[in-house]
Order: structure tokens, then C-alpha cells, then sequence
């Protein structure tokens, strides 16, 4: 999680496949931009766009400027900051099928490493789809292109594979290829800020780790929910589906940071042996005991924010009697003595009441209730709320006394809110994540043995899902909060969904 200046790092080469796609122009190329204007790349970089268009150098530029424009965080650039950046982007046109069309990525290369009189580290950034990863793995490496372990490295988009198989497949062509520390599996939430802030709140603080275990946590919750559809992904989404797409890298990274137990040091290897041995304790589901351990839905048609929209079987590219899920809930347990017995509870979908990502951490009762004993004086339980988007915070649910003549108890909130409290805007997850690859930092970056038994977890939950289908699709409306099945596989143990109101609405 290297955050210094890159200034005096050696200079480095972005070679993007794919650099004509959503993704470069969204994400990649906002990022690289804003480390630019922040003095975080390296003084001497160069960025190489590939894709089968056809384009100059200044025409990309000028494709790029625009999505920059649409998508940077900072908003509009700066033209003369963005001269100065786009000096350093160049354009060339190949198929990446074709291992022949890579030897000009090789001459590129040279040429610049001339041109700067100095070694260059050499970042290759797949961002296409998952089925050309080892395609480009292979060509790299049939073209003779750089490949030193110590300046070479190679990312990876998410889906990792498609199933346990597949998975162990493409990290065996892989590490055939480059080793693990040239590997860099992304998971863009483990880049957002406030995920990364758990690390900090967890282990700088003495008086979480007294209370970070089954004697005081009831249970946890993982919830991440979408107001918006499947939008133009239909042949993807049909193929992946929620527990692919969201809850198999995502959400299980996301308990991994809850439930892990303290590292000695921030070594990226140290940080994700200790996010692996939560994944090997977690307990497998018995393929008999699906129905009770996890829930699937698939939005209908509605209304969401006054307009009609439709429900998933009519989007496009979509089977119209489609088994994919657009909702997942699942119960785990950890299977070891801080978490023995505590359940922990994923949820995400799309088309629900309201896009949020949160983590909540319910504490147990108080052993002995010593006040009243009317139903409105009871103790509410305390909860550690873990806001991820679209507000950025933590708060802290606490019992106090109201105001007045009466010993009355109210929920008072202890909040840390990023919006009011932080000098700094906050950097995008992609900026992070980048800025972490210049650097050499694995940190954030799932290992080959991290994703592998992810999917071990998740393979009996998908199996009976796509073996069985379906008949009640769909289950539940666009503009809800999910399934009825979702609701008592919580219900059933006692508790409920948590969501919490937008922290930083403005009156």
C-alpha cells in the first residue's frame, strides 16, 4: 500500500490491451491522469494503447481527453496539464491474437530505453476480456518480450476464471510464464479507501482486538446492494451471474478483512497468508444444505425513480427464461476460536431499493438489563456500521440517555465521516491499486492460493444453482430489497438486514 512519491522510481512503460475499451477509458486512464497531476508517476513514463481500431497518436489522445473529461473524479482537465500528460501516450494497432503483431511492443520498448538512457520497468495491463488473458500471457512470452521477474509485471482483471477449474488452469499457464510476485490479480474494493481504513481501525486501536471475537460479536453482515440494472452486460451478465460476479471476489475479500487475524507487519505475503487462512477455516457448504445456507433472486420489472424499467429476462442479451441470478445471500462460519459459532451474513444484488456497501458488526446484548423494563427502554445492541459507498464512514451505535427528567434510552452515533472530517479528496480505488503496481506492492492483490479457495467456497452454492433451476424467476421486484427466501435466511436466526441512511444528504 505504497503511497510516496514514484518521482525517483525508474521509468516505467504502460502497455494497455484493451486500450481502446470501457474500462481504459472509465477507470485506467482517469487514474494514470490524477497519479500525473499528484506527482505520483514516475518522471519519465510512457503509456501504449493497443487495440484493433484504427487511430493516430492524436486521435487517441483526443478520445482519451474525452473520457478523462467524463470520468476523472478532478472533472474536466486542465489543457495544458493534459498536454503535458498525453506527450507520454502513443497508440499502436494490433490484434492480440496475433503473437507476430507484438514485436512492435518489443521495438517500442527498446526505442524508449535508448531514448531515456535507463532500465524501464514494464507494467502489461489486460484489459480485455477474460478469455485473452493467457492468450496475451503466451504471445508475450513466444515474442521474446521483456519479461524480468524484479521490473516486469502483468494485471489481471477480475473474473479470474469462471469456476474452481478454470481458475487453477489460468494460474498454472500463468506462473508458467511470469512468477506470483509478477502476478497482480485486482479487486478494485480492496483499493476503496474505507476498506483499506479497516487495517488501520482494526489494528492501531487497543481497544478493538478485546472486542473483535465471538464473546462480544454477535454476528456480521456484508452487504452490497445496486439500484441500477445489468445496463449493457448481458451476455457477460448471463454468464457469470451475481455470485460470480460480485460475491466469489468481492465480498469474501471483504470478510477476509474483517475476520483475519492481526499480521506482524504490513508484508504483502504476511497481510495475505493471514486473509488465506481465513478462507481455509471458513466451513464448506454441504451440497444437501444449499437451501438453508444461501438464497438466489432475479429482479423483475418496476419502477425506480419514477421510471418504468424492465425486469432481467427482457433485458438485452438475455434468455428470456434465464436461471442466472441477479440476488445472492449466503450464510458462512468461521471455523476457528475467535469466530467459532458467529454467522456471517453476504448479500448482493441488483435493482434493489438502494445502492449501498456495508459492513455491520453487531456486538451481543448486555448480559444484565438493570433500567426499565418497557419496551422502548430496553438496551438496543451496539453496531460497528463500515460504510464503503455511496457515503465513505464509520460510525459507532451506541445506548445513552435522552435528554430529561426520565432515564430514557437513545441511539446515539459516533461517527467518522470522511466528507466533513478529511482534508484530502479521496483518491479512486483505481488510483490506489495503480500507484501500488508502480511500487512493487502486493498488498491489495489477490494470490493465486487466495483465489482458489474462494472458489472452493462458493463451487457447491453455484453447482446447485445452475443444476437446478429455478421456477419462481423472478422473485422479487426492481426497487425492493430482494427476495422473500433472502429475508428468512436471516429471519430464521433472529436478526434482520441492516441499511442505514445516506450519511452526508444534504437538506
Amino acid at each position: 500500500m505504497a503511497k510516496t512519491s514514484n518521482k525517483e522510481s525508474s521509468p516505467t512503460i504502460f502497455i494497455i490491451f484493451g486500450g481502446t475499451g470501457d474500462l481504459s477509458k472509465r477507470k485506467i486512464i482517469p487514474a494514470l491522469y490524477n497519479l500525473f497531476l499528484e506527482n505520483r508517476l514516475p518522471e519519465k513514463f510512457a503509456i501504449i494503447g493497443t487495440g484493433r481500431s484504427k487511430f493516430t497518436d492524436s486521435k487517441y489522445r483526443i478520445s482519451l481527453l474525452e473520457a478523462v473529461d467524463e470520468f476523472s473524479r478532478r472533472g474536466k482537465a486542465k489543457r495544458e496539464d493534459w498536454s503535458k500528460f498525453a506527450s507520454n501516450i502513443s497508440y499502436q494497432i494490433a490484434n492480440i491474437k496475433d503473437a507476430s503483431e507484438y514485436k512492435e511492443f518489443g521495438s517500442r520498448i527498446d526505442t524508449l530505453k535508448e531514448e531515456w538512457k535507463q532500465a524501464a520497468s514494464i507494467i502489461y495491463y489486460c484489459a480485455v476480456s477474460p478469455e485473452f488473458f493467457c492468450t496475451i500471457a503466451e504471445n508475450i512470452s513466444a515474442s521474446k518480450l521483456e519479461n524480468n521477474p524484479e521490473t516486469t509485471r502483468i494485471i489481471i482483471e477480475k473474473p479470474f476464471g469462471r469456476d474452481l477449474n478454470s481458475a487453477k488452469e489460468l494460474n498454472s499457464k500463468l506462473l508458467t510464464i511470469f512468477n506470483e510476485k509478477q502476478i497482480y490479480r485486482i479487486d478494485h474494493y480492496l483499493g476503496k479507501e474505507v476498506v483499506q481504513n479497516i487495517m488501520a481501525f482494526r489494528f492501531a486501536n487497543a481497544i478493538m482486538e478485546p472486542l473483535w471475537n465471538r464473546n462480544h460479536i454477535e454476528h456480521v453482515q456484508i452487504s452490497v446492494t445496486e439500484q441500477i440494472g445489468i445496463e449493457d452486460r448481458g451476455d457477460y451478465f448471463e454468464n457469470a451471474g451475481i455470485l460470480r460476479d460480485m460475491i466469489q471476489n468481492h465480498l469474501l475479500q471483504l470478510l477476509c478483512t474483517i475476520a483475519m487475524e492481526p499480521p506482524i507487519n504490513f508484508d504483502a505475503d504476511v497481510v495475505r497468508d493471514r486473509k488465506v487462512e481465513v478462507l481455509h477455516a471458513m466451513r464448506k457448504i454441504a451440497p444437501g444444505k444449499v437451501d438453508t445456507m444461501a438464497a438466489r433472486g432475479q429482479y423483475g420489472p418496476g419502477w425506480v425513480e419514477g421510471k418504468e424499467v424492465p425486469g432481467y429476462r427482457e433485458e438485452k442479451e438475455v434468455d428470456p427464461n434465464s436461471n442466472t441470478e441477479t440476488y445472492a445471500a449466503l450464510k458462512f462460519y468461521v471455523d476457528n476460536w475467535r469466530w467459532q459459532g458467529v454467522p456471517f451474513y453476504l448479500r448482493t444484488g441488483k435493482r434493489l431499493f438502494k445502492s449501498a456497501s456495508l459492513i455491520t458488526i453487531q456486538f451481543r446484548e448486555v448480559p444484565h438489563n438493570m433500567f426499565h423494563r418497557e419496551e422502548g427502554n430496553i438496551p438496543k445492541q451496539n453496531r460497528l456500521v463500515i460504510s464503503i459507498q455511496p457515503d465513505m464512514g464509520i460510525r459507532f451505535q451506541l445506548e445513552s440517555k435522552t435528554p430529561g427528567l426520565e432515564m430514557s434510552l437513545n441511539t446515539v452515533d459516533m461517527v467518522f465521516d470522511y466528507s466533513g472530517k478529511t482534508r484530502v479528496d479521496s483518491p479512486e480505488a483505481y488510483e490506489t491499486l495503480l500507484l501500488d503496481i508502480i511500487s512493487g506492492d502486493q498488498t491489495l492483490f489477490m494470490r493465486a492460493d487466495q483465489v482458489e479457495a474462494a472458489w472452493e467456497l462458493i463451487m457447491p452454492v453455484l453447482d446447485a444453482w445452475e443444476n437446478n433451476k429455478n421456477s419462481n424467476f423472478p422473485n422479487y421486484p426492481a426497487d425492493s430489497w430482494g427476495p422473500e427466501n433472502a429475508e428468512a435466511l436471516i429471519a430464521k436466526d433472529g436478526y434482520h438486514w441492516f441499511s442505514l441512511p445516506e450519511l452526508n444528504k444534504k437538506d
